[in-house]
């Protein structure tokens, strides 16, 4: 009885199964579920039905903390019924300098695909491409298909190159090269991290963001002070107000990564860039839905007439626009402040992925491990406690 997947008849069927991390990746994964067989059919093969399923799992980290697909896939595949698997993480990868996008092995028939390297923009669709490139190549469909000798412009201009490996049993990597390659990956992590959950979780800097904002609101200096105020300086004000916040939430919660080792600065760098952007972004957020309430507030509570009355002109819109403005500023320097009575896991939890989480978590045992082996014995021969 031939194998399932192997046969020529066109009424044959081959299952796909993605195998993919809680969270954005499931997500994606989801998504994938339906145009993926139309997609495989035109590109891969037509003769062929395929079937897509999807089972969302949390992938083992190895003592590299790697995941190691190859292991997962001889012991998942056949026990889920799959002909072809693809393993999907939030996991950011690297070989030396260069981000990777996949691995393959067409031995075991599976491969891994690291969202972060997908990059920002076109998440899914450019999900679904690296998994159809990748099942091609699984299943020699590649090798088969005539290449036209002009490529494409978006292949052209794509960062994305493909290595042959020098581990046993996967047969190449997809990597991105070059500065457009570190970018996607950077700001890949960065949307992993989802800016935006800052504002659903910074209860206690939201809170004193707008009881501060909301007294400026009804404070007639800070009227007086916002009239007199030029639009660029206005804007300063914001710039610097965001950065406060942002630089106090970095550093009191001890999310800047110092390399400890080898070959570590790059990749320091790297997850500093990504908490810094997923920091100021998440700070700009809560900034954005502070002013649209200071802004109600301001044109609610404060009559015209009165504001006129401060002023010493008539008012319009654009009054309140800028009051708004210099309250927002000032509530957000005040919600630095606030955000020192969230404990580190809640920020932890609020800045990053999952995944990142794990890894920062990782790091810290392996720092507190090595301190306690370079602690000097006291006089009794034991190691000295904290």
């Amino acid at each position: 009885m031939p194998e399932r997947g192997s046969g020529t008849d066109d009424d044959r069927k081959t299952v796909v199964g993605l195998l993919a991390d809680p969270g954005l990746p499931t997500k994606v994964a989801e998504g994938l579920v339906r145009e993926l067989p139309d997609r495989l059919s035109q590109r891969v093969g037509g003769r062929v039905s395929w079937e897509v399923r999807v089972v969302s799992e949390a992938l083992a980290l190895d003592e590299h903390d790697s995941i190691p697909f190859l292991e997962i896939a001889r012991e998942r595949r056949p026990r889920e019924g799959w002909d072809l698997m693809v393993c999907m993480t939030d996991l950011p990868r690297r070989v030396g300098t260069l981000p990777v996008l996949a691995d393959l092995s067409r031995v075991h028939r599976a491969a891994l695909v690291s969202l972060p390297a997908v990059g920002w923009v076109r998440l899914r669709s450019r999900a679904g491409e690296t998994i159809v490139h990748l099942i091609a190549e699984m299943t020699d469909a590649a090798g088969r298909r005539p290449r036209s000798m002009w490529r494409r412009p978006s292949e052209l201009v794509s960062p994305v190159r493909s290595f042959s490996s020098g581990e046993d049993c996967v047969d190449a990597y997809l990597a991105l090269s070059g500065v457009r390659g570190r970018v996607r990956l950077l700001f890949g992590m960065v949307r992993d991290n989802r800016p935006w959950r800052l504002v659903l979780n910074l209860n206690s800097a939201i809170a004193t963001a707008a009881g501060t904002g909301a007294f400026g609101v009804f404070y007639s200096t800070i009227w007086s002070m916002a009239g007199a105020l030029s639009p660029l300086r206005l804007a300063l004000i914001s710039l610097i107000s965001v950065g406060v916040m942002s630089a106090w939430i970095i550093l009191h919660n001890g999310l800047w990564e110092h390399p400890t080792g080898p070959g570590a600065r790059h990749r320091a760098v790297l997850y500093n860039a990504a908490t810094l952007i997923t920091i100021v972004l998440g700070v700009a957020c809560m900034y954005v839905v502070l002013y649209g309430v200071l802004l109600t507030l301001a044109l609610v509570v404060i009559a015209a007439t009165i504001l006129e009355s401060v002023l010493g002109h008539p008012v319009g819109p654009l009054d309140y626009a800028v009051l708004a403005w210099l309250a927002s500023s000032l509530g957000t320097v005040a919600g630095a402040l606030g955000s020192g009575l969230e404990d580190e896991e809640t920020v932890r939890e609020a800045t990053f992925s999952r995944r990142e989480r794990e890894r920062r978590a990782k790091k810290r045992e392996k720092e507190e491990k090595n301190e306690a082996a370079d602690r000097p014995p006291d006089s009794t021969g034991t190691q000295r406690g904290p």
